[in-house]
C-alpha cells in the first residue's frame, strides 16, 4: 500500500492514516473484501505507534470503510451513504463553500476544484 504520511504536518498522524486509506479506495487501489495490513504490521512498515494505526482503524471502522474481526483483521468493506449520511456531507461542505465565500473564491473555482479531485485529481 502507498500510505503517505507527512510527520511535518499539524494533521495528526491517525487522521492522515484513515484519509490514505479512504483514498485508495477511492481510487480503487484498495476494494470491498481487501484485507489491510495487520495493526502491528502497518505501524511499523510506516513508523508509526500501533495505537495510532488502531485508532485509525477504529474511526474508519465507525465511519463504515472496513470491518474488524479479530481472526480475519481489517477487511475493507464499504457502507454506502444513507440520508443522514447525506445531510451530514451537505453540512460539512456548506461550511466550507461559507469559508470560500468569505475568502473571495468563486462558485466556479469551487466547482472545478471539486470537478478535479472528484476525477482523480488530488
Amino acid at each position: 500500500m502507498e500510505i503517505r504520511i507527512d510527520f511535518e504536518s499539524d494533521c495528526a498522524i491517525y487522521t492522515q492514516l484513515k484519509n490514505e486509506i479512504i483514498r485508495l479506495i477511492a481510487e480503487g487501489k484498495l476494494s470491498d473484501g481487501d484485507s489491510l495490513p495487520s495493526v502491528r504490521s502497518l505501524a511499523e512498515d510506516i513508523g508509526i505507534n500501533l495505537h495510532t494505526v488502531n485508532k485509525a482503524y477504529n474511526l474508519l471502522k465507525v465511519e463504515g470503510y472496513i470491518q474488524l474481526d479479530r481472526r480475519k483483521g481489517a477487511i475493507v468493506s464499504v457502507t454506502k451513504w444513507d440520508d443522514e449520511m447525506l445531510n451530514n456531507l451537505k453540512s460539512d461542505m456548506g461550511i466550507m463553500v461559507n469559508q470560500c465565500i468569505c475568502k473571495g473564491i468563486k462558485e466556479e473555482q469551487i466547482l472545478e476544484i471539486i470537478k478535479d479531485l472528484y476525477c482523480g485529481g488530488n
